[in-house]
């Protein structure tokens, strides 16, 4: 079999290559710049573009933002609502795992407890948030800033109650002290605070046998004070019913010697005649005494 000779590459086909490379490097390097010349922000978020030179920044809201690549910079900050949990439950949290706050009491016991803040910044104030967190992403700043300022306040405001209050009396008081101080917290630092919500409390399992001990010993308490005040009930029923036949009774026996007062008043001798006679049938006894009965016949 016979060898092909290919007649080795000219400095014209290099020149060609090169050229076709370079031209596509370039086009590379236009569309990386134009990519680069603008970002999106999402809706419900407002933007904030930082110029590295000069130091100036401003905001943009929601769409296309234009910037100077290597020149300006853009992050963005969420002005629509945004919840941040913190619960037991794995998978339900902002967080894996259990991520429930530690919260002590007055007497120095601890529970876990359940929270959720929903919060957000505004426009004018994005540029404050990035301000102060030198332009750092959200999730950074969830993950310290609005973490660690939850559990303070709430560990605070906790540990001015006891362990009944907190879990029932007055868990209402509870929110609201953490509300208030979270909110002029969260506005030092550009966010404004929609609401805080206190989801279940776990205690310790010898705290809960101690709870679950005391509040059946309460409603057996309570069965008790029912079932006194039942009874209780049920005798002055019973009083209030025998009073009312006694005085029933007593009505009743003094209507009837009232009519036989009456009676015995209105009992003439012509009156017994004539009542006598107006019931005598015609016939008169076969077997007398030798007086015919009850009729007086001799004129007045």
């Amino acid at each position: 079999m016979s060898r092909i000779d290919l007649p080795p590459p000219s400095a014209d086909s290099f020149a060609q290559a090169g050229g076709r490379l370079a031209r596509l490097a370039a086009a590379a390097a236009i569309l990386a710049f134009a990519l680069s010349s603008y970002t999106v922000i999402s809706p419900g978020y407002t933007g904030v573009i930082f110029n590295m030179i000069t130091g100036n920044l401003h905001t943009v809201g929601q769409g296309l933002a234009l910037r100077v690549p290597f020149v300006t910079r853009v992050q963005s900050y969420p002005t629509a609502l945004r919840t941040y949990t913190m619960v037991q439950r794995s998978g339900e949290g902002s967080s894996e795992g259990d991520d429930s706050i530690d919260l002590p009491t007055r007497e120095g016991q601890h529970i876990r407890q359940d929270i959720s803040v929903t919060y957000n910044t505004t426009e004018d104030r994005a540029a404050d948030v990035f301000r102060d967190f030198r332009g750092a992403p959200m999730s950074e700043i969830e993950s310290t800033f609005i973490r660690r300022t939850i559990i303070t306040v709430a560990q605070n405001a906790a540990g001015q109650m006891s362990l009944t209050e907190i879990i029932s009396s007055k868990r209402g008081d509870l929110q609201a002290a953490i509300t208030q101080e979270l909110s002029a917290e969260f506005a030092k630092m550009g966010f404004g605070l929609d609401k805080v919500n206190l989801g279940a409390s776990h205690l310790p399992p010898a705290i809960e046998a101690q709870m679950q001990q005391k509040m059946a010993a309460q409603q057996q308490a309570q069965q008790a004070d029912y079932e006194l005040q039942k009874q209780e009930t049920l005798a002055k029923a019973a009083v209030a019913q025998a009073t009312g036949e006694a005085q029933s009774a007593l009505v009743r026996a003094k209507a009837e010697a009232e009519a036989n007062r009456l009676i015995q008043q209105s009992l003439t001798p012509t009156l017994v005649n004539y009542r006598a006679v107006d019931k005598w049938n015609g016939v008169l006894p076969q077997v007398t005494s030798g007086a015919t009965p009850f009729l007086d016949l001799r004129g007045k």
